[in-house]
């Protein structure tokens, strides 16, 4: 017994139809997710290593003037982006004084705590796209199952006991939908699974940079901040 899917899809009906196109537009929609996440972690690495090297000399010779400018630089990936929002905060709370108890390493603290969630939200865009597609088209793909079986039972009811060969490709129709639901929703879960736990290296990476500059601020604060807190302890 022969397998001719392109005889499935001609003797398909209208709302079958509809359902496979859904479903198309849902596996074009996951590939291009895909497709941009991928490219664009790449270019994020990539990026955040070439500035992570740069600025780890700068750091250590204390040039935060140099290490902002370079930071600021266009199109210098998320890592430079988070720094610069650091360095701004804490070079901002150094020339002019927080009132209370706020510290510049506290206010830079929480810059880059912000900044930190919001390259977490760009890192993870477009992965709800794949978690839909992924926990919607089975039931998708389910729906035209349903109606491609009472499509089946209609004809059998119609034709008889002796009319299986009659209803026989409506219930092919059916599974085909299915298997084609089935084959949107796998790849798509486990390409979100894939890219999420990319991402989320990623942020650990920046999480791990973010560590370090407070680190580096507290052990080597500014001549201003030094004489401050000299100045309250006296």
């Amino acid at each position: 017994m022969s397998f001719d899917i392109g005889k499935i899809f001609a003797e398909m009906g209208v709302f079958a139809l509809i359902v496979v196109g859904v479903l198309g537009l849902m596996a074009v929609a996951a590939l291009t997710v895909v497709v941009e996440r991928l490219w664009s972690f790449r270019r994020t690495r990539r990026k955040s290593v070439e500035f992570a090297l740069n600025a780890a000399d700068l750091l250590a010779q204390r040039e935060y003037a140099q290490l902002l400018a370079a930071a600021e630089r266009p199109r210098n990936g998320p890592l430079a982006s988070l720094l610069a929002a650091g360095l701004k905060a804490y070079q901002h709370a150094v020339e002019v004084p927080p009132s209370g108890d706020v510290t510049p390493i506290e206010l830079c603290r929480r810059e880059l705590a912000r900044r930190a969630d919001f390259i977490a939200a760009q890192l993870r865009r477009g992965l709800g796209v794949l978690a839909s597609v992924g926990s919607v088209a089975p039931f998708v793909g389910l729906l035209g199952t349903v109606v491609g079986i009472i499509d089946a039972f209609q004809g059998i009811a119609a034709e008889g006991s002796g009319g299986i060969g009659a209803v026989s490709s409506g219930i092919a129709e059916a599974l085909v939908v299915t298997a084609i639901g089935l084959t949107v929703a796998i790849p798509s879960v486990l390409a979100f699974n894939y890219l999420s736990a990319k991402s989320d290296s990623l942020m650990m990476a920046i999480d791990q940079a973010r560590g370090q500059l407070v680190d580096h601020l507290e052990a080597h604060p500014a001549p201003a901040v030094r004489e401050r807190v000299t100045a309250q302890a006296a």
